[in-house]
């Protein structure tokens, strides 16, 4: 039995619906980040395309080593060509204000550079794995795709984050249950500016806590606190009085002054909760 008899018939036909996006897209460059959804936008891509497809990584001091290393891992035992490119995002003003526009701002450069590469190399297009669900959030990087024509095939195929997974699942990839991971600048409070540094210090964070076995967390810079997020499933194993002192001994000695968990637990995009209300009813506008 096939991956395509497993689905629903629903799901099925988003993904027949895909197929033939992909298939009529030509030569094209897939924006990857190793994430599931572009992971799975890449599989799918060379699996329409072969040859003609080529995942495009961007590397700079914002993405994390562990999930650089990850993606080129996945990318490797999928067989998908892959080009790891350089992006200067540290170097604009506009990046390092690290106001609410700060995604439009990286997605710009990468995509600036990604049709470089396209012009230079004769491919023809450019896609990136935005999906209906991440309609629902403040997204600026959105904007910065429409600006420059980058298309958006699982978007346009209808399919939501548990489609994808499902989808990724059925195809026996092991990313399918990865947790979510954004850059390591969406860590870093808004108005405060993102210096390699400060990447650096949440990065080494998350390591931290990734060697203490958790799966789903985020580290979140609030200058001298870090305040620490982790899924409520996961937060019985933190909670003693001596894992509180070994969490809080390894994040002072990466700089902060005081450490304290979040009572919430991890949440994606909790940093948005501190925008203006009528910037995030506009979206991706």
């Amino acid at each position: 039995m096939n991956s395509e008899e497993i689905l629903s018939a629903e799901l099925a036909a988003k993904h027949a619906r895909l197929n033939s996006l992909l298939q009529a897209s030509g030569r094209l460059l897939v924006a990857y980040s190793g994430g599931v959804d572009s992971a799975y936008l890449a599989y799918a891509a060379h699996e329409a395309l072969g040859e003609n497809m080529l995942a495009v990584m961007a590397d700079s001091p914002s993405l994390a080593r562990a999930q650089r290393n990850d993606a080129i891992a996945f990318a490797e035992e999928q067989h998908i060509p892959l080009e790891v490119v350089r992006t200067d995002e540290l170097e604009k003003p506009d990046y390092v204000r690290n106001d609410a526009m700060r995604c439009f701002h990286c997605k710009d450069e990468l995509f600036t550079v990604m049709e470089g590469f396209r012009d230079k190399h004769g491919w023809k297009s450019v896609a990136y794995g935005v999906n209906v669900d991440d309609q629902g959030d403040w997204r600026p990087g959105q904007q910065a795709a429409r600006q420059h024509g980058v298309s958006a095939p699982l978007l346009d195929a209808g399919l939501t984050k548990r489609d994808i997974r499902r989808l990724a699942e059925a195809s026996g990839l092991r990313v399918w249950d990865k947790p979510a991971s954004a850059c390591l600048s969406s860590r870093i409070e808004y108005g405060r500016p993102v210096t390699r540094e400060k990447l650096l210090q949440v990065e080494q964070g998350e390591d931290f806590l990734r060697s203490m076995g958790l799966r789903q967390f985020r580290v979140r810079h609030h200058g001298d606190i870090a305040r620490i997020e982790i899924a409520r499933d996961e937060l019985p194993a933190v909670l003693t009085v001596e894992t509180f002192a070994r969490i809080s001994a390894a994040f002072r000695k990466l700089g902060f002054k005081f450490v304290t968990l979040d009572m919430e637990g991890f949440r994606s995009g909790s940093m948005n909760s501190l925008l203006p209300i009528e910037q995030v009813t506009h979206r991706n506008g």
